[in-house]
Formats: structure tokens, sequence, C-alpha cells
């Protein structure tokens, strides 16, 4: 498998460490995440100064918070820095991201996403000279001159979040890898998201598996297995405090526990958000579980996926734990090179 693990560390300087033993450990991938405090591209550069061999990614970077060039831009800068390592991971947030933290307009997320990700792929293809244009629903952009001298590649992989179904769609039009969310059950990724992309990528003439899977696993290695569960809980009740997930639920008969982290929310209850969070629905989720059980957990996902990407849990657990999990994810997956 190529194991990817998400840096969530807190910090840019910490992610780049972390990287650097990712890349030690024999990891295939890092990737960036992007929230109200963290810039999904800026860390990468640094990262790809520091490391040699390990593909760099941003593990999402958010797809419309930002003009359609300015990623491409970002994008052939890493891939340069990283002498062809990088892959574009974008998102389309939630539309309460979208409009109150960054001040974007939302709408038609998944058909946007298409858009973008065909404009991205003709700017990349620009790159040699010769002007740009892009005429579309969304953007229409004219460049009279546009180079990009020191491309790394003519492509570059873009990966599209997606959780839902019409976003799973537009995946397999047109991206080369959908990034599962880490509330996404293995149920869910089974019955909905795999046929999905397979269902997009023969609608829109692509080859089967055009698209590959990229799940967030949310992982914890812990002494004891309730440890693991606690902290696995913390994350997954946080998310599922949004009902845009809910539909994952509604797959396992579980609206109810959705309709608890909401309510919990509300109250800004932490661990009423966790305590909500079953056993059972942890166990579909996420690996946690103490290190003699964690290769057998892993192997419940390869007939999913290549490419899982591992994600430490940050609710609720302190940062000094945050950080030991990750270097036990690193110790147990790793193949050290």
């Amino acid at each position: 498998m190529r194991n990817g693990l998400i840096l969530i560390t807190g910090s840019a300087r910490g992610d780049v460490e972390l990287a650097i033993r990712a890349e030690e450990k024999g990891f295939d991938s890092v990737f960036t995440i992007e929230f109200f405090n963290r810039h999904g591209y800026v860390p990468l550069a640094a990262i790809a100064q520091a490391t040699s061999r390990i593909r760099i990614g941003t593990g999402i970077a958010n797809a419309f918070t930002r003009s359609p060039l300015l990623h491409a831009s970002a994008a052939m800068d890493l891939d340069e820095l990283s002498e062809g390592r990088m892959v574009l991971g974008l998102g389309s947030a939630t539309k309460r991201m979208n409009e109150d933290w960054f001040g974007m307009p939302f709408s038609a997320p998944a058909a946007r996403m298409e858009e973008l990700v065909n404009l991205l792929r003709a700017a990349f293809a620009a790159q040699k000279g010769g002007g740009f244009r892009f005429e579309g629903e969304f953007w229409n952009l004219k460049v009279p001159i546009y180079a990009r001298p020191g491309a790394a590649r003519e492509q570059i992989p873009i990966w599209i979040a997606a959780v839902n179904r019409g976003m799973i769609r537009a995946a397999g039009h047109v991206a080369d890898g959908l990034v599962g969310h880490p509330i996404a059950t293995r149920r869910w990724h089974r019955e909905v998201t795999l046929p999905g992309l397979r269902a997009g990528e023969t609608s829109a003439g692509r080859e089967e598996g055009a698209c590959l899977l990229a799940p967030y696993v949310v992982c914890v290695i812990a002494d004891s297995r309730e440890q693991a569960l606690r902290e696995a809980k913390g994350q997954i009740g946080f998310y599922y405090t949004t009902k845009l997930y809910h539909s994952i639920l509604d797959l396992h008969g579980l609206r109810h526990v959705g309709e608890a982290c909401s309510a919990a929310l509300r109250k800004f209850d932490t661990k009423a958000m966790a305590e909500a969070i079953p056993d059972e629905l942890v166990d579909e989720i996420a690996i946690a579980c103490t290190p003699d059980e964690a290769q057998d957990r892993l192997a419940q996902w390869k007939d999913l996926t290549e490419d899982p990407l591992f994600y430490p849990p940050s609710i609720g657990v302190r940062p000094e734990r945050v950080l030991e999990n990750a270097h036990a994810i690193l110790d147990i997956f790793g193949s050290d090179g």
C-alpha cells in the first residue's frame, strides 16, 4: 500500500519536521491541511526543499477561496521545487466555511469543481507559452501572454475531496483521485463512493479506475483500546456535528447519532459529542487500537484502496499526544525506506 500521512502538528515548522521523518520511515506521501488558521500551500515549499523522495500534496486546499490561476501557479511552483512530486488536492468545503470564514460566495459546488479541474488542466498544458484562454460557465479567463518556464511536468495529479454523491460523480468525471472524508465508513466507500466513481468514469468515457480512492483513515495507536476509542470518538463526533455528513449515518440507520452530535455542539459539550459515537461506528471509520492490532485493522481497508491517508485526531487531544500518535503511526506502518 502507498501509505500517506496527514500533517496535523499544529504548526508549519512541526509539519516540516514530521514530513522529514515520514520520508525516513518510508511513507509514500504527506499532505497538508487547510483551515481558517492554516495555509495549505506554504508549508509544502519548505517540505519540498527538506525532502527528496516523498510525494507532497494539499489534503486539501480550499477550491473556491482562490482564483483558479493562483491554484495553478502554486501547484506548478511546488511541483518544480519538489522535482515532480506534487499532488494538488482540492475541496469545496461547506457553504458556511466559504461564506462565514472567507467571505466568498458559494454555489453549485460539484459543477464548479468539475470546471475548475478542467481549467487547471488547461492551464498546466498551456505552460509553454502562446497565451491562455478559458471560457466556461463559472470562469472566463484570458491571458494574452502565458508561460511557465521551469515547470517540472506537463500535468500535475488533481484529487478532489468528496463525501456525497454529486461530488463523487464529479471526481469520477475529471479527477485523478478522490480524497475520502475522515468520517466516511468502509461501507459508505464500498456501496456509495466506489460505485459512484465507476459510474462517473463511464459517463465521461474514462477507463475504470482512472480516479483512485485515497481515503482519510482516522488512526489512533494507544496502549489501551479504550484510550484509542476515546480519542477517535472525539474527532468523529466533531465532524458529525455537520448535517451535510449525516447521509453517511443514514446508510447505517444511525441518523440519531448525528443529531446527538449536533445537539452537543449547541451546548459546546465536546464530551457528549464523543459519547454519542458507538464503538461499532468507530471500527467502521477508524483504526483505533493497540500497536499489535494495527496491521490487522489496516487490512480491512485493502479491498477499498491502495492509498490510505492516516489521520491522527486532534479534537480533545493534547498537542503532544497528537504528535506522539503521529510518530507511532510512522513507526508501525512505515517501511523505513
